[in-house]
């Protein structure tokens, strides 16, 4: 019997990483980035408004008088220079009422240039282009909203509530590196640099197929023996919540020399294959045969519950990583998350394809086998005064059957428990793999 250490070691082994592609940026999101991108012009590329106000020439309105940062919100803690703020403070103390003459308005996107004089004031919107000598703005909401004139209440100084040239990003600056995953704002960034594209490395492309006489596709009523296909809609969609680009083959059906064919067409343009059925005993022989005439295919046992019985290699001419999981889709579900998710988070780029792991109290009994690590389907939550994880076994606990698939519904974690341990006590610590989060 194999550990599940050995058996991770001999399918990490086979893992390969697509050759990256360009795409689309809009299609880019949670892919890992192959190439460093720089910005060859500034951000922004002009002096503009950060806030609706007045542009000004900071010293018209009594901008040489310094101010402390307790009354300049465009110089407070938390808040950057170029942040819009929609309801600057009120001064700390009363000012010398400052008029000057409203001679024209920039919306935002204008095109039109113009040049402020002395003792002049034009009316801006956010993101306005800053007119020429003007080198702060007022806040509305500092002013008497004056459209012939303009009384400002308090002064400004020079460079308040304006986004410089280049204040976000400089030519030559990188907007995003060599292996980032790419997040909503590196999608807004590579935009803000004016790329359509980028290079990544793609989703691994997994084919999910299930075997079995006894199957039949969901939508029919099933006769006697008959069971529906859970395990290719259950898998494909762990497989795509990996991050994989999936397709569910679903049921493939035929003489062995069709499987055979159905196998090798799925594996030209496959990184990984996914086959569920039979994997031991006499109900296995046929897809194990076929298998067995496309590669090596071991089907020894690994040193778990549930999922012992599990098969893996490298099958094809471009040696594609194939399991075949048992039909049960607890166990399925198991083997996928110990051993065919971290496959795929690495053909991603990933630099681990583990789940978080959590030490966590129990609390309840929990029942292991001996000689083999257990996965046992667990709810997470934290306790509410000390925010100390707590954890309750959901199968395998007091008895109860460790294959039913509702159960594991109902779970967001697995409580992960060695091989030298039979039983968990309520009160134990343990480690916990997160799964997913609680709602």
């Amino acid at each position: 019997m194999r550990s599940v250490e050995e058996q991770l070691d001999l399918i990490m082994a086979s893992a390969t990483t697509p050759e990256p592609v360009r795409i689309a940026i809009a299609n880019a999101l949670g892919l890992m980035s192959a190439e460093e991108v720089q910005a060859h012009q500034p951000l922004p590329g002009f002096p503009q408004a950060a806030i609706d106000g007045y542009a000004v020439r900071a010293v018209d309105i009594g901008g040489a008088r310094a101010l402390s940062a307790r009354t300049n919100p465009a110089r407070t803690e938390g808040q950057d220079a170029g942040a819009e703020a929609d309801a600057p403070p009120q001064p700390m103390e009363a000012e010398v009422e400052r008029s000057l003459p409203v001679v024209g308005e920039v919306p935002a996107g204008s095109h039109k240039p113009l040049r402020l004089q002395p003792k002049q004031a034009v009316r801006v919107y956010t993101g306005a282009p800053l007119p020429m000598l003007a080198d702060a703005v007022v806040p509305l909401e500092w002013t008497d909203r004056g459209t012939k004139r303009m009384t400002a209440h308090r002064p400004v100084r020079s460079g308040d509530f304006v986004r410089g040239v280049g204040d976000d990003i400089q030519p030559g600056d990188v907007a995003v590196s060599t292996g980032t995953t790419l997040t909503p704002a590196h999608i807004g960034l590579l935009a803000a640099v004016g790329r359509s594209k980028v290079l990544v490395n793609p989703k691994p492309r997994v084919t999910v197929v299930a075997f079995g006489k006894e199957l039949i596709d969901v939508g029919r009523e099933p006769g006697l023996g008959q069971v529906y296909d859970v395990n290719s809609y259950a898998l494909a969609a762990a497989a795509r919540e990996a991050g994989a680009d999936v397709h569910r083959v679903g049921i493939a059906e035929g003489e062995p020399r069709r499987l055979r064919e159905i196998l090798e067409a799925h594996l030209t343009r496959s990184e990984i294959l996914v086959v569920s059925g039979a994997v031991g005993g006499e109900g296995a022989r046929e897809i194990r045969e076929v298998l067995g005439r496309l590669g090596e295919l071991d089907t020894r046992r690994v040193a778990m519950h549930p999922g012992s019985v599990q098969g893996f290699g490298v099958l094809g001419e471009n040696r594609v990583p194939t399991f075949l999981v048992p039909s049960n889709p607890v166990s399925a579900l198991v083997i996928f998350e110990v051993f065919i998710r971290p496959l795929i988070r690495t053909a991603l780029g990933k630099r681990t394809g583990a789940r978080r792991v959590v030490r966590a109290r129990a609390l309840n009994h929990i029942e292991s086998r001996p000689g083999r690590r257990g996965y046992i389907r667990a709810r997470l939550m934290r306790d509410a005064q000390t925010a100390d994880y707590l954890v309750e076994g959901l199968g395998g606990a007091g008895g109860a059957p460790a294959h039913l698939l509702a159960g594991l519904s109902e779970a967001n974690a697995f409580i992960r428990v060695p091989e030298d341990v039979d039983y968990v006590r309520p009160g134990d610590i343990v480690d916990v793999l997160f799964i997913t989060q609680s709602t």
